[in-house]
């Protein structure tokens, strides 16, 4: 395949064409309890194939809480607007959404042991940007962007977006110029052929740090919007009210062909029934709009199997808190971490979802077992996608303080591999499992990228 000469041989300029890349050899993954980034060998001709072969301690003092990382540079490293083909997808990129530190975390030379190779405190992201608890990690064109949940001053907001310099990792302050009446912040992705961005919500951190604060969830205090910004001007262009039953707006995924002005989005709970949902954004005529697509009922269930911050409501949530796109824009997968349940959705229409396969392991009230017989806590949460798709990767834990709400017995990490079927459907691999003897594992990246890590500029 042609490449530019010089260039990481991991960045492609199409999603057709990452598609093809060589297989992962290495899962990189966020442990909490204690904060650590963990190294997961994916080479099935190694001999330690399904193991976790070494663990990076974090120095901080105090907690860190590990949640979303991501990658210094990728594929939009590309992109005409920003052409940068010098760049190495070499850096991950570690924030702690509790402390609002920053780690750099160096691959090279040996990708099995990674090391850190400099720290951002929180006092620089304060004076420098105006924010805290530092979320979603993405590396764009004109550097990496970091979403922030807080604001430098406290527990409240607004939260936003900052930006870091690709090449010395300096602090470069806040992307947003206008944010308009933008106040929480989440999870923020772009249709770059576009010049639009696109920001969700969940909320505060007087509101998430502790636990769910279930008396804010039904007066409905969380976030239920989305935002959109030019990417040029960064200034606020427009609001998409979700209704503030819909509590918790929260992953995006927009489609990965730069033609398509379309994406799908996770609602976590609806306060009148406690159903998830997912939505399809989309532009028409010049106007952004959104849509359910797929809703997925909370389960019944005794009140004496469920933990205290359910027994008033007699069922299960499926409390959807990730999402992840297949990159030819087919396969939507969505882990109910809830319920238990990985799901399948064939969206080639993106108006028209169809479920296309399911699978079950662990939650609150099924606590169904691996394939080889061995107990899993938590349920399915962070996925991970292989870039041909035919590999996914998941862990369990989703924060420490909402684990011990709804799984006060305990949460011990773990990664999970399924294996896609051709043609569609899955099955989980019952060969490979990693249970960790102490502490929790959250977001996954794959070495050579996944599909939730780049932005392609070609068709």
């Amino acid at each position: 395949m042609a490449k530019w000469v010089g260039t990481d041989p991991t960045f492609y300029p199409s999603a057709k064409s990452a598609m093809e890349a060589p297989r992962e050899k290495l899962a990189y993954v966020a442990l909490l309890q204690p904060d650590a980034l963990g190294v997961i060998d994916l080479d099935p001709d190694s001999e330690t194939y399904g193991q976790l072969i070494h663990q990076l301690l974090l120095p901080g003092e105090e907690e860190d809480e590990l949640h979303h990382f991501g990658w210094n540079a990728c594929s939009s490293a590309l992109c005409p607007t920003a052409f940068h083909p010098t760049l190495e997808r070499r850096y991950l990129i570690l924030p702690g959404i509790r402390s609002s530190r920053i780690y750099i975390v160096d691959t090279q030379p040996d990708p099995k042991r990674p090391h850190i190779v400099r720290t951002i405190e929180p006092e620089e992201i304060k004076e420098r940007t105006g924010y805290s608890r530092l979320h979603t990690v993405h590396c764009g064109p004109e550097g990496i962007f970091i979403s922030a949940l807080g604001s430098g001053e406290g527990d409240g907001g607004p939260g936003g977006i900052l930006l870091l310099d690709h090449f010395n990792f300096n602090v470069l302050g806040a992307w947003e110029m206008d944010r308009g009446p933008q106040h929480f912040s989440y999870d923020f992705w772009w249709h770059i052929a576009h010049d639009v961005t696109v920001t969700s919500e969940w909320a505060t951190p007087d509101l998430f740090e502790n636990g769910l604060n279930l008396d804010a969830l039904l007066q409905r205090k969380y976030g239920h919007k989305m935002h959109f910004f030019d990417s040029r001007s960064r200034k606020h262009l427009t609001e998409l009210d979700f209704g503030d039953q819909h509590q918790m707006v929260l992953e995006l995924r927009p489609a990965h062909n730069p033609k398509k002005t379309y994406g799908f989005v996770s609602v976590v709970t609806d306060v009148t029934n406690l159903a998830s949902s997912i939505w399809t954004w989309y532009q028409e005529d010049g106007q952004w709009d959104v849509k359910k697509i797929i809703e997925i009922p909370a389960q019944p269930a005794d009140k004496d199997q469920l933990p205290p911050a359910l027994k008033d409501v007699g069922a299960v949530p499926p409390l959807v808190t990730d999402i992840v796109l297949s990159l030819d824009d087919r396969y939507l997968y969505v882990p109910c971490w809830g319920t238990g349940e990985l799901r399948q959705y064939d969206v080639s229409d993106p108006f028209n979802a169809k479920l296309n396969g399911k699978v079950e392991i662990g939650g609150i009230v099924n606590k169904k077992a691996h394939p080889n017989g061995k107990r899993i806590t938590g349920g399915p949460q962070m996925v991970e996608l292989s870039r041909d798709g035919k590999r996914l990767y998941f862990s369990n834990s989703l924060y420490s303080s909402w684990d011990d709400q709804f799984y006060p017995e305990g949460i011990q990490g773990a990664v999970v591999k399924v294996d896609i079927l051709s043609g569609g459907g899955m099955e989980i691999d019952r060969d490979f499992l990693i249970q960790l003897e102490k502490g929790r594992a959250h977001q996954i990246r794959l070495d050579g990228g996944d599909c939730s890590t780049d932005t392609f500029c070609y068709p």
